[in-house]
């Protein structure tokens, strides 16, 4: 482990880890901007203390990449959000899109066996209630075949297993629609006008969706 990290530092680790899973690497200046909604001297700034520290190397007019100690460092960050979440939603009863920011907070908690202990109570879940991957003690973490709803074909029997947008209203509309992992589903027609979807659910029940839902829910082929 690296000498202790601001919560900013670490911050920046993740949002950098996460554009690069997106994006893949290297990772620029401006996405990371975006990502995590500050100015560009705030970044480059950031980008050099990180750099000092052996978590990132920097390719001038390329972007950056995580080192090997960075990588291990934003997973074991990763790790403690998702396990977090998990415990939430599973021995809080806080649904799930109220969980994403008490995760933000709890994820900095720095003891090692803490997690491992929160881990083991949990049964070991292999996914977060968003239906992310949760990396295990070693920063290993399941995948899976998955695609965008949107790339459904027509007739195609899916079940949804995760979402790409973890806002809270897209998270409640999911919840007033019926939209929730587990359900399973299929697209009995893809409009030309806008490309929503009609779907048939569980019980027969139809939906119409947008394309932008059709975008940021992931489904698994049955």
């Amino acid at each position: 482990m690296p000498e202790l990290l601001s919560q900013a530092e670490e911050n920046y680790l993740k949002a950098i880890y996460k554009v690069s899973r997106r994006d893949g690497t290297p990772v620029s200046n401006n996405a990371i901007s975006v990502e995590m909604q500050t100015s560009a001297a705030s970044v480059t700034d950031m980008i050099n203390r990180l750099s000092q520290k052996g978590l990132l190397n920097y390719q001038k007019r390329r972007g950056v990449s995580l080192t090997e100690e960075g990588y291990a460092t934003a997973t074991h960050l990763v790790r403690k959000h998702r396990l977090w979440e998990t415990f939430l939603v599973d021995k809080l009863q806080f649904s799930w899109d109220e969980v994403h920011e008490l995760a933000e907070q709890l994820e900095h908690i720095q003891s090692r066996e803490l997690v491992n202990r929160l881990d083991e109570y949990l049964g070991f879940p292999r996914y977060d209630p968003h239906g992310d991957p949760i990396p295990d003690a070693e920063g290993l973490m399941a995948e899976r075949q998955q695609v965008a709803l949107s790339q459904l074909p027509v007739g195609q029997l899916a079940v949804v297993v995760g979402v790409k947008d973890h806002t809270t209203p897209f998270l409640q509309y999911l919840e007033r629609t019926g939209l929730l992992l587990g359900v399973q589903l299929r697209v009995s027609e893809r409009l030309d006008y806008d490309n929503s979807l009609q779907l048939v659910l569980d019980q027969g029940t139809t939906l119409l969706v947008s394309q932008k839902v059709g975008q940021n829910l992931f489904v698994q082929l049955k």
